[in-house]
């Protein structure tokens, strides 16, 4: 990590800070082919991790391009990479114009198939809460807050009449029995 990365873009940013074009040229191949190597590590450590030295032998890898006495990632680029690169550059931007097409098509498609997802996962939710709402609305009609009360039939609009089964008390009031007379005061308390 140190040899490999850290040391390396700390050089970079010297060698950005400097604008000294040579140097920056020298870190550009080391990226590249630092970037070629991470990439083949990935399959090769599948495969190759019993190898004796196995880690050993990457780390002196990478010692050997960084070491400016043997310039091996300059040497690697000059030699393979860049020839390679020239010959193959046309296909290889064709096939990043077209893989960014494509990308832009798969997310355009999935985010229409995302967002019919959404809606039609929310228009079923709020049909399924509104036939929730209207029976909860529904158990609380006057019908039902009737039965409730216990007498069966529709609540009066006004205070009931003084009748033969109920005593008056004074002023026309009706007299409470001493339990509701009890649970009104202790009502009253809290």
């Amino acid at each position: 990590l140190i040899f490999g990365t850290l040391y390396p873009a700390y050089s970079s940013y010297k060698a950005v800070k400097s604008k000294d074009i040579k140097e920056y040229v020298k870190w550009m191949m080391y990226w590249i082919i630092f970037a070629l190597f991470t990439t083949a590590e990935t399959f090769t450590d599948i495969f190759l991790c019993w190898f004796p030295f196995y880690y050993e032998l990457k780390i002196a890898f990478v010692a050997w391009l960084l070491s400016p006495y043997t310039k091996g990632s300059s040497l690697l680029y000059r030699k393979f990479v860049h020839p390679t690169l020239s010959s193959k550059e046309k296909e290889i931007d064709d096939c990043l114009v077209q893989a960014k097409d494509r990308s832009y098509d798969a997310l355009v498609h999935f985010g229409k198939r995302g967002l019919n997802v959404a809606a039609t996962a929310a228009v079923m939710a709020a049909s399924k809460g509104q036939g929730a709402l209207s029976e909860r609305l529904r158990s609380f009609s006057m019908q039902d807050l009737s039965t409730i009360r216990g007498d069966g039939a529709p609540a009066p609009s006004g205070p009931p009449p003084p009748g033969p089964g109920r005593a008056s008390g004074k002023h026309g009031q009706p007299k409470m029995s001493r339990s509701a007379s009890e649970s009104a005061g202790s009502s009253g308390r809290c």
